[in-house]
């Protein structure tokens, strides 16, 4: 874990990939804005037909959207309440990843990044302004040398850019070389001039910015300790999936035969790599959609929804397998063994910490009625029986066994603050008091560091180990007439209602704004990664047998003389 500093520290520290530049160069524009690329990587198709223009998928993602994401706003401004002593440390930290543009562009000419003064995004037409507006924009992610990649220090928004030369001197990465006619054309249209980088298909490349480290502030906004706020990158170290695949295969994947990647003298490029990033956040695109206007939303409809579908379908189809493995009916009791297997290469659920994973369970009797059920998903986004939803000071544990309709197994974290509280404050919260989130194959949770630790129950747990999680539930059923069925589903939330909630407390624009959106859309705030179900027979009772017949009165006298 990274050193204890105080605020004044911390801001020294944040960009630390970047050499603070005093050459003259320090005030040269370091990134153009993605209209600048788009033009030339649009209007691309691969074999099949299907449209994978760059820009058009791009901007309808996350990284795109990344300074219009009103839930950050939310939780930039709670933090800001929650430590207002730290408030510029706190804009300048945030702003690493969601604004790094002009984050990195601020911080070269030695001043310190912005949130709320580049809101709302694009209103502004001011350099700076246009650069967060930008988020993650493809000068920022093409730039990214490979200098320390994979390191400790390129992690929290700590990745190499070249500070010094100007825009028609500097070099952006692709995975492919590049004819040197081909590289003056771009060179002369977007004055970045295009070199082959095999780091830009490697995992180190993302975990610069996902991989996050959040300084725990006290009272007076001193830093008190860190935490390892999301960690998938590090999830993913510890896990069989290190030596099969990375980050890109899953989040970026390939078009399947030769695709051009620039409609101007594009080449037909193997391998080429779809730039949607679908990952778990099928929620805020869908919410990007419904609220463009004011957010500033430049993607149309249609792509929003397209990224929102195809964030949901690989959720449904990749994230997760749900198995009954045993089933059987004892003493008035339904017994069965669910096995939870996550398919994912880092932990299930991963990154942000608002997200989780449950099991909705529900037995029925012959009829179709309801015998049992844990899990259910209220139309508030919260879940039926969760302590942490009914109570903000709660929490509920992990599981070994249900036997109660008041238990649920659901995959998480718990943050607790410096005083053991349990808070959903990031920059309150010092370390996990459960994390029994699904572990990926080949994770080990008794070699894996603190910063990927299993907290709580689950450690302890046999049963939760690499791969996956066995929950045995023993469901009541007295004389229901069968035969009776078993019904399980694995939901997937990306905010949690209580993440929601919390942001009720903040009387201020952004938080607010927030809730009411929640309000409108969380009854559309998850998504089901697996099903399976069983039905279960009550075991046949052979019937006694019949008693032998009484021998005849003639027969008895017989039996008797002998």
């Amino acid at each position: 874990m990274r050193t204890h500093m105080n605020t004044l520290a911390l801001l020294t520290t944040l960009g630390a990939g970047i050499a603070l530049s005093t050459s003259p160069h320090a005030q040269v524009q370091m990134f153009h804005t993605s209209d600048s690329c788009v033009a030339c990587h649009n209007g691309l198709t691969a074999p099949t037909g299907e449209d994978v223009s760059i820009g058009f998928s791009w901007r309808s993602s996350m990284m795109a959207n990344a300074a219009r994401d009103p839930y950050w706003h939310a939780g930039v401004r709670r933090e800001s309440m929650d430590h207002p002593k730290a408030q510029a440390a706190i804009e300048h930290e945030c702003s690493t990843c969601h604004m790094p543009m002009d984050h990195y562009q601020a911080y070269a000419q030695g001043q310190k990044g912005q949130v709320f003064a580049n809101l709302p995004a694009g209103a502004a037409n001011t350099p700076g302004a246009l650069l967060a507006a930008d988020g993650v924009g493809c000068a920022l992610c093409h730039q990214i040398g490979p200098g320390k990649l994979g390191t400790r220090e390129s992690f929290v928004g700590g990745f190499v850019i070249d500070t010094a030369k100007p825009l028609g001197q500097r070099e952006v990465y692709g995975p492919y070389d590049v004819e040197a006619g081909l590289a003056k054309l771009m060179g002369s249209a977007a004055e970045l001039n295009p070199v082959k980088g095999e780091h830009m298909q490697r995992s180190e490349l993302c975990a610069t910015c996902h991989t996050l480290f959040t300084h725990t502030l006290g009272p007076n906004g001193e830093s008190i300790g860190t935490l390892p706020e999301q960690v998938p990158y590090l999830e993913w170290e510890h896990s069989a999936y290190k030596d099969q695949q990375s980050c890109q295969d899953c989040h970026m994947p390939v078009v399947d035969g030769e695709t051009p990647i620039s409609s101007v003298l594009g080449e037909p490029r193997e391998h080429f790599s779809r730039h949607r990033f679908r990952g778990g956040n099928f929620f805020m695109p869908a919410l990007f959609n419904r609220h463009a206007a004011e957010l500033g939303v430049q993607s149309l409809p249609q792509e929003l929804d397209a990224t929102s579908r195809s964030a949901a379908d690989h959720l449904r189809t990749s994230a997760a397998r749900l198995d009954i493995e045993e089933t059987a009916i004892r003493d008035g009791h339904l017994e069965a063994t669910l096995a939870i297997a996550n398919l994912a290469g880092h932990k299930l659920p991963s990154a942000y910490p608002s997200r989780r994973v449950w099991l909705h369970l529900t037995a029925r009797d012959a009829s179709g009625a309801v015998l049992f059920e844990s899990g259910a998903l209220s139309a508030e986004g919260s879940i039926q029986g969760n302590d942490n939803d009914a109570d903000p000071a709660r929490y509920e544990p992990h599981h070994q066994v249900i036997t109660d309709p008041q238990q649920v197994q659901i995959y998480e974290v718990i943050m607790g603050d410096r005083d053991g509280d349990v808070t959903t404050g990031l920059l309150s919260g010092l370390r996990y008091l459960k994390d029994n989130r699904v572990l990926p194959s080949g994770f080990d949770k008794v070699s894996a560091s603190d910063d990927v630790a299993v907290h709580g129950a689950a450690e302890g747990d046999a049963d939760f180990s690499e791969g996956g999680d066995r929950v045995r539930c023993r469901i009541p059923i007295d004389d229901a007439a069968g035969p009776l069925r078993l019904e399980a589903e694995l939901i997937y939330q990306p905010i949690g209602f209580r993440w929601a909630e919390n942001l009720r407390d903040y009387d201020a624009d952004e938080p607010r704004r927030f809730v009411g959106y929640w309000e409108e859309m969380r009854a559309a705030s998850s998504v089901i990664l697996a099903r399976a179900d069983a039905a279960v027979k009550r075991p046949r009772i052979a019937p006694a047998p019949e008693p032998a017949p009484e021998p005849e009165p003639a027969a008895k006298a017989e039996e008797s003389a002998r």
